[in-house]
């Protein structure tokens, strides 16, 4: 399984990341530290996280290859993701949208830095 990031998505992530970070996808179904709440939604949903390179979440235990580098992802959300994956960024809507290989997973991912929070 590989993700693939859009220049629009590398062009406004790469001044986020750093040796000191990593890049998490996030199922959103309220399981592990970086997942928010998914009591209201209905359909599958992603996030991208930012977290601090030395913490790894037990949760978080399969790493995709990236043109950004590893992205780490809970196992088990593999079975609502496709073998060929790609990240874009919409500047004129700025969001995220996630497809593979069957079309659109999801058309808004959120991003949420948690490395701001911790400042």
């Amino acid at each position: 399984m590989e993700l693939t990031f859009d220049d629009a998505a590398i062009a406004k992530l790469s001044p986020m990341l750093g040796p000191d970070r990593q890049l998490l996808l996030t199922f959103e179904d309220g399981v592990g530290p970086y997942s928010q709440h998914a009591m209201i939604h209905m359909q599958v949903q992603f996030t991208l996280n930012i977290i601090p390179a030395n913490v790894t979440p037990a949760d978080y235990d399969v790493a995709l290859a990236s043109n950004l580098g590893p992205v780490r992802i809970k196992g088990y959300s593999q079975e609502d993701l496709d073998e060929h994956l790609t990240l874009r960024f919409k500047a004129n809507m700025d969001v995220f949208t996630l497809s593979g290989d069957g079309g659109l997973i999801d058309g808004n991912v959120g991003l949420i830095d948690f490395t701001q929070q911790q400042k």
